[in-house]
């Protein structure tokens, strides 16, 4: 069993849309087990198929650190019908990043979301026009307004998308609000991690942990100009999977918050 779960996920692609194109271009292993469910060890909650543990890509054992994530992502396990496909799984695929990699190299993932706050998406705004800067105005100004007023953090807006230096101090403290002491950050900041991927923010992702913007709007403000062109010009099938795609990663890291964040 634990080749079978190594060829599935221990290839997957950390971009979502490769990760889609090849769920859809290879053949998916068919669904050996009777159904799933969760078992508590020394690792944690840990999910289980047919009585057995469930390994991640780097044999370690798939545990969550709380019954409800467990639960969920056991619960991606048992949605599983012919086939096992890694790409309706966010929740497992995200536990086995967060298991054999954050886990080991956690200062090196907070050193990645600090730089996304270096280059922040809600710090370019478009010049014209006017309806969209009025958008991005009203959708974006939320995380800059938070910052400064929680974590002291005062960013520089910049018009279009010429590279602006933001202040040390800003960078410095709101990277003061990424998890990295208790246990549970560790999943904590995989899942903040994600999402600043997913949007090219990590002040929509320091937003979204501290519950000063929910998912939807988070959502929502990472994708001001992509929604402004498509009611431009019109949007494409492909464009629209990608972006199914990558929501329902972006539910999975938020869910994480969401049981984790008190």
């Amino acid at each position: 069993m634990r080749d079978i779960f190594t060829d599935i996920f221990a290839e997957m692609p950390a971009n979502a849309v490769q990760a889609a194109r090849r769920s859809l271009g290879r053949q998916l292993p068919r669904r050996f087990y009777e159904r799933s469910q969760i078992g508590e060890g020394p690792e944690g909650i840990f999910v289980q198929l047919d009585g057995k543990p469930v390994h991640t890509p780097a044999q370690r054992t798939l545990a969550a650190p709380v019954r409800a994530l467990a639960e969920a992502i056991a619960a991606e396990w048992e949605a599983q019908r012919e086939v096992i496909d890694p790409a309706l799984m966010p929740l497992t695929r995200l536990a086995n990043s967060i298991i054999d990699g954050v886990a080991d190299a956690p200062a090196r993932v907070i050193a990645h979301v600090a730089e996304y706050l270096g280059t922040d998406l809600v710090c370019y705004r478009a010049a014209r026009p006017e309806s969209l800067r009025a958008r991005q105005e009203r959708l974006w100004n939320p995380a800059i307004e938070w910052a400064r007023a929680e974590l002291d953090a005062r960013f520089i807006l910049s018009e279009g998308v010429t590279y602006v230096k933001q202040p040390e101090a800003a960078v410095a403290n709101a990277a003061k609000a990424i998890p990295q002491d208790a246990p549970n950050d560790i999943w904590r900041l995989g899942a903040l991690h994600s999402i600043a991927t997913l949007t090219g923010s990590g002040l929509l992702a320091l937003a979204l942990l501290h519950r000063r913007l929910s998912v939807e709007e988070a959502w929502a403000a990472a994708h001001v100009d992509e929604d402004w062109q498509m009611e431009q010009w019109g949007s494409d099938e492909a464009a629209l999977v990608r972006r199914a795609f990558r929501l329902k990663e972006m539910q999975a890291a938020a869910s994480v918050l969401a049981q984790l964040t008190s």
